[in-house]
Parts: C-alpha cells; structure tokens; sequence
C-alpha cells in the first residue's frame, strides 16, 4: 500500500497565510476551509477587511497554460461586465502564483445564495447570466482546455470504474453491458467541432450565487470546449411537464437577452447527464487516495451503491431510447 502523503495533507493554514502574504498582503485571521474536494480553496480577508477566495490547485491536473487560458476568459468575461469574480493580478499581470510546489489563485469573495429552480424570475436570470457568458464564449476558442467528448470521456470513465477495487463480479459484469449499450447509444448524439463555444462546464447551482434576481457564476475550473447546452440542462430539474416548460421557457428568454437560443441542442441534456453520472463515480474512484474523499463519500465502499448506480444507469438507457422530453 503506498503511504506517501497526499500533497494537499501538506496545506497547513499556516502554509496558505504564508502564500497569500507573499505576494504583499497581510491576513490577520485564519484561512477558512471552503467546501472543495478537486482542489483547496479558502477564505481569508486582509488588512482592509477584503475578502479573498483563495484556491490552490490539485497537483498535476492541469498545465500552467489551462489554467493561465481559464483566468483569460474570466478577465474577458468581467471587462464585458459578465458577473463573475476574475482572478487577482500582481504588478506583472500575472495571476498563477506559486508557494512551497502549489500552484494557487486569488479570487474576490462573491457572496450570496444559490438560486431557487422553481423560482421563474431566477430561471430568466440564469438563462441572461449565462447567455452573457456565452456572448463572449463565441468570440474565442480555447488553445489549451480541452473539449468536451461524449465517446472519449464515456471510455475514460468506464475504464477508471472497471480498473478500480469496488464492483464485485456480478456488477463488474453489469456494468461492462450497460456502459457498452450507453457507449453505442451517446456515439450518434456528436456534434461538429465548430459547434462548441468557450464555456463554464460545471454550471451547477452550487457555482451559482447571488440575491434576489441578480447572480454571479464562479468556479470556472472545468472550462472547456463544448455545446452551449453543457451549461445549461442543468438548471432543467422539474419532472412534471408544466413546470418543465416552465423553466425551459424562462431560461431561453433570458438566455436570448444576449444570443440565440438553439432548441436543437436541447436532444442532448439526456446524452449530457448520462455522460455527468458516469464521470462523477469515475471521478470518485480515481480521487480515493486524497484523503478528503474516504470520509466525505464513505458509501462508495458499499455494494448498495454500485447498485444504485446500475440502476441510474439503465434509467439513462431508457431516457436515451426515448424521444427527448425537452422536445416533447
């Protein structure tokens, strides 16, 4: 068993004081743990009671020129006045920093709340925040962030989960079919690559914050290539058809405040949250050896939930065979 230390068991609070400190601020309180398990990320406030978001990337998951191209799109998102919290700069323009062999970023403190999904006035004030975001996506391409890939990162996952310790032999055997039926299934659902703008990639609420109608959208860590849907099926939670085209109608309005609206994409929020479902028990698999993951996701070790998750997936099966309710 390898006992190695993880390197974030290395990130005392004294070693982030000591790493904000040395690009010239003074914090006079302690760094506060925010809730992050793919990096580290901090509050802190300095000296004139400004508070900063600190983040240290996770080792060796991306290069200094992803990340350099993910603090570009944020610059050029807020000097289009897009609500989103750029990254601090030093006097040199640099906003990548380095301390004792992290890599970190500070970030101004946005506050504020997730939005409500049933709340319609919420709804046209996602679709706006992110058709904003993705007005100025279309602009640009990234050189460096990779896009996203139904075919590659379905095989990517699937293999992470069959390489790992947890499916016993019955659901290592079920598995195998199931992610085989989804692999032929999601394979006909590619898009052209000029299809893909510069966005977000991770809009989920909880990297959604603001009051009343107005938000801002933070953690642009998994920024990539993609269609415009991957930032938005996820504010698509209702069951009921009233409510579905509800929030369908009030995001498209306030998403076209800024660009079109492409009802034709909305036949791949199925084939996107299939592809989300087997990314996320990958990317638990592949994360055990940080020592945050064992006591923040402690069912993974239980059948019951490979289980579960075999379930979920022949649904998405199902869901995919189906004719796309969004465009019911």
């Amino acid at each position: 068993m390898d006992t190695t230390p993880h390197p974030f068991a290395q990130l005392s609070p004294a070693r982030v004081v000591a790493a904000v400190e040395s690009l010239g601020f003074w914090l006079p309180g302690e760094p506060f743990a925010l809730n992050s398990y793919e990096n580290r990320v901090f509050l802190v406030h300095d000296e004139e009671r400004r508070r900063w978001v600190v983040k240290f990337y996770r080792p060796e998951r991306w290069t200094d020129a992803q990340i350099r191209e993910e603090h570009d799109f944020l610059a050029e998102l807020a000097a289009a006045e897009v609500a989103v919290a750029a990254p601090w700069r030093d006097a040199a323009g640099e906003s990548l920093h380095r301390a004792e062999g992290f890599r970190f970023t500070l970030f101004p403190h946005l506050p504020g709340q997730a939005p409500e999904l049933e709340n319609p006035a919420h709804l046209f004030a996602l679709g706006e925040l992110i058709g904003a975001v993705h007005a100025v996506g279309e602009r640009g391409r990234f050189v460096h962030r990779r896009a996203l890939d139904l075919d590659g990162m379905l095989l990517e996952a699937r293999d992470k989960v069959l390489a790992s310790r947890w499916l016993d032999r019955r659901q290592r055997q079920a598995y195998e079919r199931i992610t085989a039926t989804l692999h032929r299934r999601l394979a006909p659902q590619a898009w052209r690559a000029d299809q893909a703008i510069r966005v977000q990639g991770d809009c989920h609420i909880g990297n959604i914050l603001g009051r009343d109608e107005h938000f801002a959208l933070v953690d642009f860590d998994d920024c990539l290539m993609a269609p415009a849907i991957q930032d938005l099926w996820m504010l698509f939670t209702a069951q009921e058809e009233g409510e579905r085209q509800m929030q369908l109608s009030e995001v498209a309005e306030g998403y076209e405040q800024h660009r079109d609206f492409d009802r034709r994409e909305l036949a791949l929020v199925e084939p996107l949250r299939t592809l989300r479902l087997l990314r996320h028990s990958a990317w638990l698999v592949d994360r055990w050896e940080d020592p945050a993951f064992p006591p923040a996701f402690p069912w993974l070790a239980d059948a019951g939930y490979w289980d579960g998750h075999l379930r979920m997936l022949e649904q998405q099966r199902q869901a995919l065979e189906a004719r796309p309710r969004w465009l019911a």
